[in-house]
């Protein structure tokens, strides 16, 4: 037998024996939690994942605007040829504009559960809410980071050598190994904008919004549905967080898979400066064929189910510790 124990709250519930006599909360929702502690955990997270784990984004740029494999034959090559010639710091090539999408990680998340938190009133399905939601706030998101985007991939893609030792440079910016990252920063802010005018910084954003809002949208919508799958085989004396951590990572490498071409797409036309999507589509089919769904496939798999996992982690912990008092004894661990 089961025990259902209703409050007067619109809030899902994972059943456990009578014995036991308590419901647990299977998602920590919007209005259950703190946000003057929620807020600046989240950031502290977001910051330290992206941290960690900014070397593989960097990697997989490099991947993907390669033609054929005529700097890295893949991830482990890429990242051996960085170490040698530029050392750790080219590992953090644009490291510190990227990071201002801490920023609009509040607001992504904010968009994510406020959108939740209304659908759920209308009594929609907890894996649509999270489908909807996750679209809705990456393009909040998306909105805001572009133009850091555009910035960070010019910059993680100067130095990149060739077999002809020839750096990667569309812009001609000065790249000397003691010119400082902020001078470099601003050379190319200004030769955007000389270039394209203020719209140089969202070059790319169509492309961006095809391949983040569905990548976004899936990302959720299969954590929620892995959840729920996991549940119900997985036996309740395993802790919740690891099934929502294990959701997470197999989210992120479902997702990953489905919308990789996108992610190509986005990043060439943000730093090659090609004019539209459908140009790159027959530029990458040209170069690689059937390959173009591949290519780039083995680092954003393994960034994907390491920043899901690590992502997860932090915002399900960060979530458990901002809860009210009201409601702490219905989570579970």
């Amino acid at each position: 037998m089961f025990l259902y124990k209703v409050l007067k709250l619109d809030m899902d519930f994972i059943p456990v024996d009578v014995e036991e006599h308590k419901d647990y909360i299977k998602t920590i929702e919007w209005h259950m939690m703190d946000k003057n502690k929620f807020f600046p955990l989240s950031m502290l997270s977001s910051f330290s994942v992206r941290c960690a784990l900014y070397p593989l984004t960097l990697i997989k740029t490099r991947l993907q605007v390669q033609k054929h494999n005529d700097i890295y034959s893949g991830m482990f090559d890429a990242y051996g040829k960085i170490y040698k010639y530029e050392g750790i710091s080219g590992l953090y090539k644009g490291f510190w504009i990227s990071s201002v999408q801490i920023v609009s990680g509040v607001f992504y998340i904010s968009t994510y559960e406020g959108v939740r938190h209304l659908l759920a009133q209308k009594n929609v399905d907890s894996r649509l809410r999270a489908l909807v939601a996750g679209g809705c706030a990456s393009l909040v998101g998306q909105t805001i980071i572009v133009p850091f985007d555009v910035l960070s991939q010019h910059l993680m893609m100067i130095g990149t050598m060739g077999k002809k030792n020839i750096a990667f440079n569309p812009l001609g910016i000065n790249n000397s190994p003691d010119r400082s990252k902020l001078a470099m920063t601003v050379e190319l802010t200004r030769k955007i904008i000389q270039m394209d005018g203020i719209s140089g910084f969202y070059r790319g954003y169509w492309a961006s919004l095809a391949a983040y809002v569905p990548n976004s949208a899936l990302w959720w919508g299969f954590y929620h549905f892995y959840q729920d799958e996991l549940l119900k085989i997985i036996p309740s004396s395993v802790s919740h967080l690891l099934i929502q951590t294990l959701a997470g990572t197999l989210g992120g490498f479902t997702t990953t898979v489905i919308t990789n071409p996108l992610d190509i797409v986005r990043a060439r036309l943000q730093v090659q400066r090609v004019e539209s999507m459908g140009l790159v589509f027959r530029d990458l089919w040209r170069e690689e064929g059937l390959r173009m769904f591949s290519k780039g496939l083995s680092a954003r798999l393994v960034q994907s189910a390491t920043f899901s996992f690590s992502i997860i982690l932090g915002y399900e912990t960060i979530k458990r510790v901002s809860v009210n008092e009201e409601y702490r004894e219905y989570v579970r661990w």
